[in-house]
């Protein structure tokens, strides 16, 4: 009896090692036979939660790429700044340490300055002019001004329009904002564009705005829609300008490490998918910036569109900054200028 009870825990001792080692073979190869485990896993390093348009970009280029090379290509997305902040990553990435990331060009600039000017004030008239420029030859260009600097530039993504917003009085006009104490990014360009527009600029750490604008330390700071509404500044700061002051777009990266390590297909495949990925991400910051919005001016806040005369004020008092950031480049802002003009 025993004997017969220690058979049958053989047995099934047996079957279950049997069915892992099927198990982990079917894992391996096609009902064809042939290897479908990845030939390569990669890493993309993205810094927002996982519920942020830019994150959800992220996992649908993977998607795609997966999908796409049949499994042989794997990419396992880290969100909320798991892998580091954005200039830390880009670092990494110059040298293969990490596979994509999702980076601002606000982080990029300290890498390649010439990427500045696609994010001066003012430069675009909307978001179809800023759209036109980098899907066309211009973005192209600028893609290329990376070669050599260990980065391959995919795609370009959306991070919406930068607004001022104040705790005392809504900002109607320029002269407004004389003397006004702005928090801005720890960014010589934004703290010139303030200086220039008769503010004072405080430089400040995002984490510590609410208490700022809540203290009076500071009587207005700059964000998108998202930002302003997440973060609930809107409680302290309740009027909100649509200036439009800047549009910094944001760039999908690869490793250029990593880059040369594929065929020319899988090349093809990731850069296919990552476009396709941007489409649907820029999709998703429409939603997320409508949203936004409406939850805003649903709490009471006084929202102030400015006038197309009063935009332009704004506009031709940035020509100092310009001259001190994008000297070597106007002729390409001048492109860029000429393309909204063609609208």
């Amino acid at each position: 009896m025993k004997r017969r009870m220690a058979v049958r825990m053989l047995q099934c001792a047996l079957f279950l090692v049997l069915g892992v080692v099927t198990a982990a073979c079917g894992s391996m190869y096609g009902k064809d036979g042939q290897e479908s485990a990845p030939e390569f896993v990669f890493t993309y390093a993205e810094n927002q939660a996982e519920d942020y348009p830019t994150t959800k970009g992220a996992y649908k280029f993977a998607e795609l790429v997966k999908e796409r090379t049949k499994g042989r290509i794997e990419i396992l997305v880290y969100a909320e700044g798991e892998l580091g902040d954005e200039q830390a990553v880009v670092k990494q990435l110059q040298y293969g340490g990490i596979d994509f990331v999702r980076a601002s060009l606000s982080s990029m600039s300290e890498f390649v300055p010439e990427l500045n000017v696609l994010q001066m004030p003012y430069l675009y008239k909307n978001s179809e002019h800023m759209w036109k420029v980098l899907d066309g030859e211009i973005g192209d260009e600028f893609m290329e001004i990376l070669d050599g600097s260990g980065l391959t530039g995919l795609s370009w993504y959306d991070a919406g329009t930068r607004n001022f917003y104040w705790t005392e009085k809504p900002v109607q006009k320029l002269e407004d904002i004389k003397g006004m104490k702005i928090r801005v990014q720890e960014s010589e360009m934004m703290a010139a564009m303030v200086e220039t527009l008769g503010g004072t600029a405080i430089p400040m750490t995002y984490d510590k705005v609410y208490s700022a604008l809540e203290t009076g330390e500071i009587d207005g700071a700059e964000n998108n829609w998202p930002s302003y509404e997440s973060v609930r500044h809107y409680e302290v700061a309740p009027y909100y300008t649509v200036d439009e002051h800047t549009r910094v777009p944001e760039m999908q990266l690869m490793s250029q490490y990593t880059w040369e390590k594929l065929s020319l297909e899988d090349q093809r495949i990731i850069l296919e998918c990552a476009k396709e990925s941007a489409l649907y991400e820029r999709k998703l910051w429409t939603q997320r910036s409508e949203a936004s919005q409406r939850r805003v001016r649903s709490a009471g806040c006084v929202v102030i569109e400015l006038s197309d005369e009063e935009k332009e004020r704004f506009q031709d008092a940035m020509m100092p900054v310009y001259q001190r950031f994008c000297a070597d480049y106007m002729d390409v802002i001048d492109r860029i200028v000429k393309v909204g003009e063609e609208q």
